[in-house]
């Protein structure tokens, strides 16, 4: 006879874990369409280093490794990190970023669970103030028509760093679209001249709207199959869309439009599989809404007043902090007591 609660069950952990990596599917089946097949790489070896510190960890805690392991919670973080770095990222940063997210961001705070915050975003903030160079090499989407590496080629960068012949970094990588508004509109252009730059496209970037539009398709997926709720992901965007707007229609030739701001960057990522993280999450209704709403604000901020490129990953990083207290906060009164139970 089962006892509860069934929801902390090994393989109801295992069912929902590998639903939100099918979920990824049609992001990455974009990635792989308009940007080659080098984030495989990546994925792949993100996913065998995440196995590898979680084993290593569980076996040094003196925990049982097939229910940790079969979970798919290190694969999550492995492929989340994967997708928020380069594809052509040399191999060691891809293990650095996940064995630091997997070893010290989970399995030092007790393991799935226990973790205050999100381990693919620890290993992402770890790798872009600690590597910011190698951070900024993004492949260019074969829609520009530029210089393309094969398979084979760009194997030989991600392991050995090597270009083939009369080949510079320069002709297969540039900036994200994110990054090129920010500097030019430092140089005094205005956003109409910038968006006719090649690297844009009717939304955002040349294919990087295509793959935001694959992890939206996978989010809504999530939701209807009730594995992540609508609250977090829709405030998220929503208040990103007002905010976005409200600068937009204040000064349009220095603030993007509010699409842009959803199709550019991380924005679907961390709508859908970042911020809905229960781990990490607020456990309230009113909780959930504050949490979305400052993620959407700190994000902005960061992309357009901040240094980095993009928000996503701390922006979610500090609403973490303050998740103990919007949890106090935003507690429902107990029925029968007055001022909520004191």
């Amino acid at each position: 006879m089962w006892s509860s609660p069934f929801i902390t069950a090994p393989s109801s952990v295992s069912q929902i874990m590998l639903r939100v990596l099918i979920a990824l599917i049609p992001g990455i089946a974009m990635y792989v369409w308009y940007f080659g097949p080098a984030i495989l790489v990546s994925i792949t070896l993100a996913s065998i280093t995440a196995l590898a510190c979680e084993a290593a960890m569980l076996k040094l805690r003196n925990r049982p490794l097939k229910p940790f392991l079969s979970d798919f919670s290190a694969l999550i973080t492995a492929w989340l990190l994967a997708l928020s770095i380069p594809a052509l990222a040399p191999w060691w940063l891809v293990v650095v970023g996940t064995a630091f997210g997997i070893v010290v961001a989970k399995q030092l705070y007790g393991g799935l669970g226990n973790n205050p915050f999100n381990p693919a975003m620890v290993g992402y903030a770890v790798l872009i103030i600690s590597f910011p160079l190698h951070m900024t090499h993004w492949i260019t989407p074969h829609t520009l028509g530029g210089a393309e590496l094969s398979f084979g080629e760009q194997l030989n960068y991600i392991f050995n760093g090597v270009l083939p012949g009369g080949m510079t970094l320069d002709a297969v990588t540039m900036a994200t679209p994110l990054d090129t508004l920010k500097t030019q509109l430092h140089l005094g252009l205005q956003v109409n001249d910038i968006r006719n730059m090649p690297i844009y496209g009717y939304l955002a970037g040349k294919g990087g709207e295509m793959v935001a539009l694959g992890f939206a398709i996978g989010g809504i997926y999530m939701i209807f199959a009730r594995i992540i709720n609508w609250v977090v992901p829709t405030v998220y965007l929503g208040s990103l869309f007002v905010i976005a707007g409200i600068f937009h229609l204040a000064d349009p030739a220095h603030y993007a439009t509010p699409l842009f701001h959803w199709f550019a960057g991380a924005a679907m990522l961390g709508a859908f599989f970042i911020y809905t993280d229960p781990v990490g999450g607020p456990t309230t209704f009113r909780g959930r809404l504050f949490y979305a709403s400052g993620a959407a604000l700190l994000t902005y901020l960061i992309r357009v007043f901040g240094g980095f490129p993009d928000g996503v990953a701390f922006a979610a990083l500090l609403m973490n902090i303050c998740i103990p207290l919007i949890d106090i906060w935003t507690q429902p009164k107990v029925f029968g007591k007055k001022g909520g139970g004191k």
